[in-house]
């Protein structure tokens, strides 16, 4: 067969049909043959459209894949509108309106062929098309590599889209295709997408990867089911669905993504099974919005490379974790907003740098069978509102087994903390709260520990080897019902009620007492009476505490000036003339521990003195207190941080944190706005403080114009030298009466002189822990003293000095 011919074979044996010969172009092949005819074409290039209406065979030739390009100048180069069979071709278009090779009717058989083209689509299948392609490559650097459309359908085996300048599969208007083994990569736009009302994809045994956008996109009411599928390597989430997509995983892995994993909003529903996400970079389970869902059964979600949650519920959205594992992760599971809700089953949440399960803004968690293990808290419930239930689970290694402030009134039932470093349950803030047949074992520190005040109620609670007590309680604290605990676990001695008479271990009952554990069971305290309000100092005797303190000459001098403009300011307005306007607002820099929240209280209480504010009270908060985990969050615990410094200081520290330099999808910039706004607002009534190290203050006023110029000026706070440390470690000496030792002044000197002065450095802090280290070691050579002196109990030698780090 001569090269750029054609030749028909007629399988049919009618005498009517047409003999079988050669022809010398595709058109004039096509038009001669009929149903079932084998049209075989020789190598070389065809510069035609072909248009393939009859169910015949087009294939190139035997041994020779790829030797047949079909390639016009414009237009379509290949529709086929039959069930026919095509093979072995190379197809290339160049028409940026026009599909390369469209799929029109019919159910054909499309095999091993190559399209490569700068079309608006590789392959489109179209209407009631139902194509079955096998092992087709599609490279379009310029529009969609796949795209099946209103209605169509059909079965896609081992193809590969290896470039697309937007998705490398698009499916909508109510098209349903299969994909089994394929492989999408290099995409400009989305691996997978599906879109639209009554338009479903399924895949099977696919790998999406290296894709500048996000892996798999179901949006606008549309289905799909993923099953042993690969997503890896994209630039944004890993899977997105919105607007009431419905989306299956099974047996599916979602790796190395640089944004969240798993990311659904608008009422999407998520069914998570036997799958593994890992290596995320923000959320691995991201769910928002009232009606939203996720379903995981089975599933592991590990390794984050961020610093988020790695399972975050919001907005009235809903998660369901069954037989799952959250780990090596900075947080497991945070759940926030009114109406939001996890519900989490005999799964495991372990090596968690932060908190494995954080319920707050009136959210709901339910733990039941749950272990959670080597994280800082196990489980906190933030705020008024929030709640929910921890049943049957076991809490171990971690810093605080279960914190609950600010309102928060969850119910806690039978749980077992082991070997808490802090405390098993810590209580405070007005948080609330039910612990019934709840177990803490190993406390480095408390068992239950309650504070403030708080209503929270103890039933049938135990006890064992804590350190520092089983129970420690403010006055008027929770309500207790026959709660015990060990006599080795460190509650003062007559702190509980007569033990039992049977021989054994001794246990400490408390049956309906109240206040603090150290009272025998009886009338309930009185509460002290109201404290009279703190009188007003005046800036003079303020004045002096802050000439009193360590160094930090130049803040001194610069305080002074600044009190010095505001009372005569206040001076001249007093006898009718008119004043400077001082701006009152301060940016403190400085290394840790050079003073600078000590300050700021008495920078309060001179300004109160001088009658400039209210109160001087100082509220001080961090990023943490002001920005929130979602929009609108952060606006409103800014107003409430400002509310409370109403009359005083607010005192922001780290303040650089709210302008990080890799923000992303961050909610500080929120926080800057509302601060800029109500420093102008409130600005009679609020002075602002902002804080932080020298460098990332100067980088956070620089970037912020709005923010530097509501502040009158920069103070320094340098750090302290030896000699000034050795003078914080006397005062201190001083002020727990103590004395140091002939030697001991120089010693210290020494130590401070050598001590590295790196980030973690504290200065004033490091000399009250130096001076804490000191009465420490004292402590445990003075104790071994059956009758120690005066002296003895007094003096601080060198050798009560700490290593060196």
């Amino acid at each position: 067969m001569a090269q750029g011919t054609v030749q028909v074979t007629h399988t049919g044996t009618s005498r009517w049909r047409r003999r079988t010969g050669e022809y010398a172009s595709l058109a004039a092949a096509l038009e001669a043959a009929g149903d079932g005819d084998i049209l075989t074409i020789a190598p070389g290039t065809y510069r035609e459209n072909l248009v393939v209406a009859r169910a015949v065979t087009l294939r190139g030739p035997d041994g020779s894949p790829g030797s047949v390009r079909i390639a016009p100048v414009d237009g379509v180069p290949l529709t086929v509108r039959a069930s026919a069979t095509v093979q072995d071709l190379h197809v290339e278009g160049q028409d940026a309106a026009a599909p390369a090779l469209l799929v029109e009717e019919g159910a054909p058989e499309l095999t091993d062929i190559r399209v490569v083209t700068r079309s608006a689509s590789g392959i489109e299948v179209r209407g009631g098309a139902r194509p079955t392609v096998r092992r087709c490559t599609v490279d379009n650097p310029a529009g969609i590599g796949i795209a099946v459309l209103d209605g169509g359908g059909g079965v896609f085996e081992e193809c590969e889209v290896v470039a697309a300048g937007q998705a490398g599969v698009a499916v909508r208007g109510g098209a349903h295709p299969r994909l089994e083994r394929c492989r999408v990569h290099h995409t400009s736009g989305s691996g997978l997408s599906a879109t639209g009302e009554h338009t479903g994809l399924e895949a099977v045994g696919c790998e999406i990867y290296e894709v500048k956008g996000s892996g798999v996109q179901v949006t606008g009411r549309a289905a799909a089911h993923l099953t042993d599928c690969d997503v890896h390597r994209t630039t944004a989430d890993g899977i997105t669905l919105d607007t009431d997509a419905v989306l299956t995983l099974a047996d599916c892995r979602i790796h190395d993504i640089p944004e969240n994993a798993i990311d659904l909003r608008s009422r999407s529903v998520l069914t998570l099974t036997r799958s593994t996400v890992r290596r995320f970079g923000r959320n691995g389970l991201s769910v928002w919005d009232p009606g939203t869902r996720v379903d995981a059964n089975q599933c592991e979600i590990h390794d984050s490379t961020g610093d988020y949650p790695a399972v975050w519920v919001s907005d009235g959205a809903t998660a369901v974790l069954d037989a799952c594992r959250v780990h090596d992760v900075p947080d497991a599971l945070f759940v926030l907003d009114r109406g939001s809700r996890v519900d989490v089953v005999d799964s495991d949440l372990f090596q968690v740098r932060n908190t494995a399960v954080s319920v707050s803004d009136g959210a709901t968690a339910q733990l039941d069978d749950c272990r959670i293990r080597e994280a800082a808290t196990g489980a906190w419930f933030r705020d008024h509102g929030s709640g929910g239930t921890l049943a049957n689970c076991t809490v171990d290694a971690v810093q605080t087994g279960v914190i609950v402030t600010k309102g928060a009134d969850p119910t806690i039932e039978r749980c077992t903390i082991t070997s808490p470093a802090e405390a098993g349950f810590y209580v405070s803030a007005g948080g609330r709260g039910s612990l019934t047949g709840c177990r803490v074992t190993g406390s480095g520190g408390y068992g239950f520990h309650v504070i403030d005040g708080c209503r929270t109620t103890l039933k049938r609670c135990r006890t064992e080897r804590c350190a520092r007590g089983g129970y420690e309680f403010a006055e008027d604290g929770p309500l207790v019902e026959e709660c015990t605990s060990d006599e080795s676990g460190g509650v003062r001695p007559g702190s509980a009620t007569t033990p039992p008479p049977a021989p054994g271990p001794a246990v400490q009952t408390v049956t309906q007492t109240v206040g603090l554990l150290g009272t025998v069971p009886g009338p309930r305290p009185t509460a002290p009476a109201a404290e009279e309000p703190k009188p007003t100092r005046t800036s003079k005797d303020v004045l002096s505490e802050l000439d009193a303190l360590v160094g930090l000459e130049d803040v001194k001098r610069e305080v002074r000036a600044l009190t010095d403009m505001i009372e005569v300011g206040r001076r001249r307005q007093e006898a009718g003339l008119k004043a400077a306007s001082v701006r009152r607002h301060l940016v403190f820099t400085g290394s840790p521990g050079t003073g600078k929240t000590t300050v700021a209280r008495l920078y309060g209480e001179i300004l109160a003195g001088l009658g400039v504010l209210e109160q001087g009270h100082l509220v001080e908060v961090s990023r943490v207190d002001l920005v929130g985990e979602h929009i609108g969050s952060t606006a409103i615990r800014t107003q409430e941080a400002f509310q409370r410094a109403h009359g005083g200081v607010l005192f922001i520290d780290e303040a650089y944190a709210l302008s990080p330099e890799d923000s992303g999808r961050d909610f500080g910039r929120e926080a800057i706005d509302t601060l800029v706004k109500l420093m102008e607002d409130q600005r009679d009534s609020v002075v602002v403080i902002v804080a932080g190290y020298t460098a990332e203050m100067e980088r956070f006023l620089s970037v912020n114009p709005g923010v530097a110029s509501r502040f009158s000026r920069t103070i320094t706070f340098s750090d302290y030298v030896p000699e000034e440390l050795l003078r914080i470690v006397e005062q201190q000496a001083e002020e727990h009466e103590y004395r140091l030792a002939q030697g001991t002044p120089e010693a210290l000197l020494k130590y401070f002189t050598a001590l590295p002065k790196g980030p973690a450095f504290g200065n004033g802090r490091t000399a009250r822990q130096t001076f804490e280290s000191m009465v420490e070691r004292h402590a445990g050579r003075v104790a071994q003293v059956d009758e120690p002196s005066t002296e003895e109990l007094t003096l601080l030698y060198p050798d009560d000095l700490p290593e060196l780090p």
